[in-house]
């Protein structure tokens, strides 16, 4: 479009109190021969009337505000699609963090308002993207328990058409087996019935919800919307078109013949919970020693959970289910003993009453502590050795039955979710070439049984964190894997009870409801929900490296027979790590790409043999590190006024090369602002800051044939809260660059 600028400067919030606006102003009218307006308070309605009737009247369609952070007001600077808004932060990030009136802060703030003209000249509005085929709505649910069953009606009654998909010949899950559930409305002290047949007669009577038992996936192509699924019943294959897929395959059991130590396999009168239930629901609860009645029952909690040699973990639902089974034997047989040994009773909430209510019963015995052995007698019942009891001594209790609270495992433990795993399952290394890792693959019986068997190159499955869940790659985005438009509920993502397992399946709906709708009008879903750029790729000059591929946090990347990138666009994220990735520089957005940042950098004044005035460069991510210096401003903390910053999507998306055009244009440093690494606190797109650190490796032998030291260019994570330490981060790294000296390159 021929654009037409206009630059607006804000004076309130103290901005006119630090920056002369005159001088600010006539550095816009001079240098870029545009207009340029003020006002006190742009955001108010006298402000936004302003540039509404130069819209209007002249016919503005590009305009820079100069005020408060991009990261507030934004829907108050939001002046419809057709109009390009550029904000400079000349608020938070000068008035609020730098002395007022200072030759420093006034040129900072002139920096600052320079980069963002530069930004708007280059960017274009972006349009969304779209594929002629027509964009699929219908809703996959895999797994037909208690989770799969909510996430279909309530995809059903939002007016969705769902698919329901269920391993087994029958609906229902777990809690169909069970005999009880324990008390889940007020007075939270009676056993109750599950609803679950009432779920399964609704979910088999809703119109819109089209179920299929006893059938797998055999194979998950394409991208949300466009989500191309092979089911398998039997020999029967059937091809069916889905928008977005939850995924709700519950859980398993944590394998008890792991622990001989407390009698399993060893001893018939030593049993599950789970195998508790089973006994329960005939009625009578029997020996499976010798078939009779039992008269006393031990439950062991946390039998090799919260253990780092077997589930390092608390499965969570373990102490009530084991309250609810005490209540199996006294309402069976009043008659009969439980005695329930905890590490620690864990009942949150309203069920602290149905706690309180099984210490009232005489014929439940509690206690904290430790299991040491366990002993069969000749008519096979059981002696259990407690050690570090509430009686403070060791006690042995003698029992028919032995009951034991092993764990809840997501349905994805032991399934290859990298690719590494994949050729590992095959025996291969990855290093093998290209056809012979297909040629092994195809002719070697698939060594496990898949649930997804998406076809991505990264893997069969959706990543895993800790303990082999899917769940999101960081805490802030729940039900969302890293495969858009797949979300994960229930227990395959962590341990949950019946109510939890309904709310995750609400959220989950709702998150594969918005992503359908989202992509459908070509915008991006998460983190950056709403964003119309996608990555474009100039092919033309692709030298097929893979880099993109291969680093790609969502498998958005396939790759054709000669390594070329196939883009799968309805899975992006819009990250810009393939922008980051790329050598050639190929890849870019209409609105984020090499040439505006690179113009954004150039914008920067430089001022020559000024060891006073030295220039640093600061890429800082848009999800913590930004966030983080606006608080600094927020909080009135000073720090060096050499600073300039940039804002990344991700520092995944930082190519090599605006490092490199900054410093050859005499800038002397260039600090790397980027989120935590690791699992304890995540990137928002994985591991962007990672990568980035990764290239950040590669690049001091660029910088020796510059002639300039590896230490002007360093990367530096921070978490959001870290606002307070970034004064101390920015002036090591300054005093680090004034000790090496200006940049040798200035004034070239």
């Amino acid at each position: 479009m021929e654009k037409k600028l206009g630059v607006y400067i804000c004076t309130g919030c103290g901005i006119g109190d630090a920056i002369d606006i005159e001088k600010l102003s006539q550095m816009v009218t001079e240098e870029f021969k545009v207009p340029c307006k003020t006002h006190s308070s742009l955001c108010l309605a006298e402000g936004t009337k302003i540039i509404k009737e130069d819209i209007e009247k002249e016919g503005i369609n590009t305009i820079v505000i100069a005020g408060c952070s991009h990261r507030v007001n934004w829907d108050v600077f939001n002046f419809g699609p057709e109009v390009i808004v550029e904000r400079a932060n000349i608020r938070e990030l000068v008035a609020w963090c730098q002395s007022p009136k200072t030759e420093f802060t006034q040129e900072l703030a002139e920096d600052n308002l320079k980069m963002s003209i530069a930004k708007a000249q280059k960017v274009e509005i972006p349009e969304g993207y779209k594929e002629e085929e027509e964009y699929n709505k219908t809703i996959l649910v895999v797994g037909g328990g208690i989770t799969g069953l909510t996430a279909a009606l309530e995809a059903a009654n939002a007016n969705y058409d769902v698919v329901l998909l269920e391993k087994e010949a029958q609906l229902g899950g777990w809690v169909s087996k069970w005999w009880k559930v324990y008390p889940r409305h007020a007075p939270y002290k009676d056993l109750e019935d599950s609803d679950i047949n009432e779920k399964i007669r609704a979910v088999q009577q809703n119109p819109r919800i089209k179920v299929y038992t006893s059938t797998l996936i055999d194979k998950t192509e394409g991208q949300p919307g466009h989500f191309k699924i092979t089911l398998k019943q039997g020999e029967n294959t059937e091809e069916i078109t889905v928008g977005s897929i939850i995924l709700a395959t519950g859980w398993k059991p944590y394998d008890a013949s792991k622990l001989e130590d407390l009698g399993y396999g060893k001893f018939p009168n030593v049993i599950t919970q789970i195998e508790m239930e089973e006994l329960a629901k005939k009625g009578q609860i029997t020996s499976p020693a010798t078939g009779n009645p039992v008269q006393s029952v031990a439950f062991i909690q946390c039998a090799g959970q919260r253990n780092p040699e077997h589930l390092p973990y608390c499965s969570s639902y373990c102490c009530l289910v084991a309250l609810k089974q005490a209540k199996y034997v006294r309402e069976l047989n009043p008659e009969a003993k439980a005695y329930i040994f905890y590490r620690d009773m864990r009942t949150p909430g309203q069920f602290e009453e149905f706690y309180k209510n099984a210490q009232n019963d005489i014929g439940i015995f509690l206690t904290k502590g430790e299991v040491v052995s366990i002993s069969e007698n000749s008519d096979k019942s059981l002696n259990i050795e407690v050690e570090q009891t509430l009686l403070g001594e060791k006690i042995t209790v003698k029992a028919d039955l032995v009951v034991l609270a092993t764990g809840m495992v997501s349905s994805y433990e032991g399934l290859p979710t990298t690719r590494e795993e994949v050729f590992e399952r095959y025996g291969l290394t990855g290093q093998e070439e290209p056809d012979v890792i297909e040629k092994t693959i195809a002719e070697t019986p698939q060594p496990w049984v898949g649930i997804l068997n998406l076809q991505y190159r990264q893997a069969p499955e959706i990543p895993v964190l800790k303990y082999s869940l899917p769940d999101s790659n960081f805490i802030c985005f729940p039900y969302e894997s890293r495969r858009t438009g797949i979300y994960a509920a229930g227990c395959v993502r962590q341990p949950l009870d019946i109510d939890g397992c309904i709310r995750d399946a609400r959220g989950a709906t709702l998150k594969a409801i918005q992503c359908m709708e989202l992509e459908s009008r070509g915008a991006a879903v998460h983190p950056r929900a709403g964003d119309l750029s996608f990555p474009q790729f100039f092919l033309q000059r692709c030298t097929q490296c893979k880099r993109c591929t291969q680093e790609c946090p969502f498998g958005a990347l396939d790759e054709d027979e000669k390594g070329t990138p196939k883009p799968n666009i309805f899975r992006c994220r819009r990250c810009g790590v393939c922008m980051g990735a790329c050598p050639e520089r190929i890849v870019g957005f209409q609105n984020y790409n090499i040439d505006i940042i690179s113009s954004m950098i150039k914008a920067i004044s430089v001022p020559e043999d000024d060891e006073e005035k030295l220039r640093i460069l600061c890429l800082a991510c848009e999800n913590d590190a930004y966030p983080a210096l606006d608080m600094a401003g927020i909080n009135h903390i000073n720090y060096s006024p050499l600073l300039r910053v940039i804002p990344m999507r991700c520092l995944g998306s930082m190519n090599l090369v605006f490092i490199t055009d900054a410093l050859s244009r005499g800038i002397d440093g260039v600090l790397l602002l980027g989120c935590k690494f690791g699992d304890d606190y995540q990137c928002h797109f994985v591991r962007g800051s990672e990568l980035a650190d990764y290239r950040m490796s590669k690049l001091h032998e660029t910088l020796s044939k510059l002639g300039l030291e590896a230490e002007r260019a360093e990367l530096v994570q921070v978490a959001i809260t870290d606002y307070d330490k970034l004064p101390g981060i920015i002036d090591k790294f300054i005093n680090r660059i004034k000790e090496i000296g200006p940049n040798p390159f200035k004034g070239w």
